[in-house]
């Protein structure tokens, strides 16, 4: 059974951080490229960042970049989401995904609110 377990959401005060973790099992976690993605309350889905299957490439959508660093380690088969400096707007569920050819797993989601 493929599985996406997403841990490490929580209430961060502005400019404060945390770091998400996605624990996948069931598929080859080594050969899908791995997303983050969130959904603000009342907005739609939004792409955050993704890294490729070995990790050497990485792209950040710009509301996040220089404050948020996506990284893997395929040998523990999870995703993390390193976020610094977070702002109330980057309050949302966030959800990891990933995605092999037109094969693509989602989890359920962790929330995080960043407020004062």
């Amino acid at each position: 059974e493929v599985q996406l377990v997403e841990s490490g959401g929580g209430l961060v005060q502005p400019g404060g951080s945390l770091r998400l973790s996605c624990a996948a099992s069931g598929f080859t976690f080594s050969i899908y490229a791995m997303s983050w993605v969130r959904q603000g309350p009342g907005k739609g889905l939004e792409w955050v960042s993704t890294i490729n299957s070995y990790g050497g490439i990485t792209s950040y959508a710009d509301s996040v970049k220089g404050r948020f660093t996506i990284s893997r380690d395929n040998a523990k088969n999870t995703l993390y989401l390193q976020m610094n400096s977070l702002k109330p707007e980057d309050t949302a569920v966030y959800y990891c995904r990933a995605t092999y050819a037109s094969r693509t797993h989602e989890g359920q989601g962790t929330q995080v609110t960043v407020s004062s």
